[in-house]
């Protein structure tokens, strides 16, 4: 195949998203998805408003909110059997405040959609990348599994955090590490609402995410020990769930089968990047699944790789100087999000997790914030836009 200008390697949304800007910017793209579709359960559908931006300001968000999703405005807590409200999105001053909660995969077709309206977007399903080509000190494209190779004059990896460039170690990695996993499984919803709810007690985490006619359930578990509170069977799993959320039909767990195990890990390169090739998303950065931002963070970093990168390479510019930029301009969020999640994971929810006396009240913090609502919007804030996010400034070749 004939030389592009970019070939990324990973269709989620880091990867989609930048496929969509370069090619929006004039580049040839080619972005490989090892998958046949999109189509995985359980990975992140949490768009939040600082995503929603972003597809605001390429004109999409009103065909964006056409596709099916559900909404949520505010984050509950329930400590010692009685809830808190400790999070509030609706009054964020974006054209979107609130999360969208959509599958995956529709997000991805969405902006699949969209892509293809460039000439320049090819979208490769069933081609996994089995390695680099280098050429020269610099990486030249890449070789998949069927031998074929795909040249580029730039590669970007947003293969998320099993990440071809952490296999064959060309990037370095900093480990962070995390005190738990996560069991996620839906339940049927048997009442109305539409938040975002934790309940909280020593020894048992279960976050619920509203998805309109279920609950998508995340149960925290210690670091490595899925194996072992299952090995009986899923009835362990089934009565913990019950005492955590008495409302949840948990009839509808029916065995260990229906638990989707994520192993949760939290690191990041100490080098995004060299000759040839940059690290995006979970790909530079793998994130804790607290606050369902990683979507989100990766999306923010697609934006800026195109901010800096792609006028210069549509222009057939070499870009290997300017790779450093994307990681200087990411890495202050990257690592106060990541700070922050370590924080909630050491400090919190690794000693909740540890045996000890059950809860007897709320935190004074909860408290607070369930008192205050003008309060409660500060998490919703940090939540929905985070820090530092980005504009879209790569340009629009098509645009007249």
């Amino acid at each position: 195949m004939a030389e592009r200008d970019l070939i990324v390697v990973g269709g989620g949304p880091a990867g989609v998203m930048t496929g969509l800007l370069f090619a929006r910017a004039g580049c040839s793209v080619t972005v490989l998805e090892e998958h046949a579709d999109f189509f995985r359960d359980f990975r992140g559908d949490t768009v939040h408003p600082s995503t929603m931006e972003i597809l605001a300001e390429l004109g999409f968000l009103d065909d964006f909110l056409n596709r099916p999703h559900n909404r949520l405005d505010r984050a509950e807590l329930r400590i010692a059997g009685q809830d808190w409200v400790v999070g509030d999105l609706s009054h964020l001053a974006t054209p979107a405040p609130f999360i969208a909660m959509m599958p995956q995969w529709e997000f991805l077709d969405f902006l699949r959609s969209k892509a293809e309206r460039y000439p320049g977007f090819t979208l490769e399903l069933s081609a996994p990348v089995t390695t680099f080509i280098e050429d020269g000190g610099r990486v030249a494209g890449v070789r998949l599994a069927d031998g074929s190779e795909r040249r580029a004059r730039l590669t970007i990896a947003a293969d998320g955090r099993f990440s071809l460039v952490r296999e064959q170690q060309l990037l370095p990695v900093e480990k962070l590490g995390a005190p738990m996993d996560v069991f996620w499984f839906r339940i049927p919803k048997t009442r109305s609402g539409t938040a975002l709810r934790g309940s909280i007690e020593r020894g048992r985490l279960l976050v619920m995410i509203d998805r309109a006619d279920y609950w998508q359930c995340a149960f925290l578990i210690p670091k490595g020990k899925a194996e072992e509170l299952t090995r009986g069977g899923i009835e362990p799993i089934r009565q913990a769930v019950a005492a955590a959320a008495p409302e949840l039909d948990i009839s509808a767990l029916h065995g260990v089968d229906d638990l989707r195990l994520l192993s949760v890990s939290l690191d990041r390169l100490t080098c995004w990047h060299r000759p040839g090739l940059l690290a995006i998303g979970d790909a530079a950065h793998a994130m804790s699944p607290i606050g369902g931002i990683g979507i989100n963070l990766a999306v923010q970093d697609a934006v800026a790789a195109a901010n800096l990168l792609a006028e210069p390479l549509a222009r057939g510019e070499d870009t290997d100087r300017l790779l450093h930029a994307v990681q200087d301009r990411r890495l202050l969020p990257t690592r106060l999000v990541q700070s922050a999640q370590k924080a909630a994971q050491d400090r919190i929810i690794g000693r909740l997790l540890e045996p000890g006396p059950p809860l007897a009240d709320a935190p004074w913090l909860v408290k607070l914030l369930n008192k205050a609502p003008l309060l409660r919007r500060i998490p919703g804030r940090m939540i929905g836009l985070g820090v530092r996010r980005e504009r879209v400034q790569s340009p629009d070749a098509y645009a007249a």
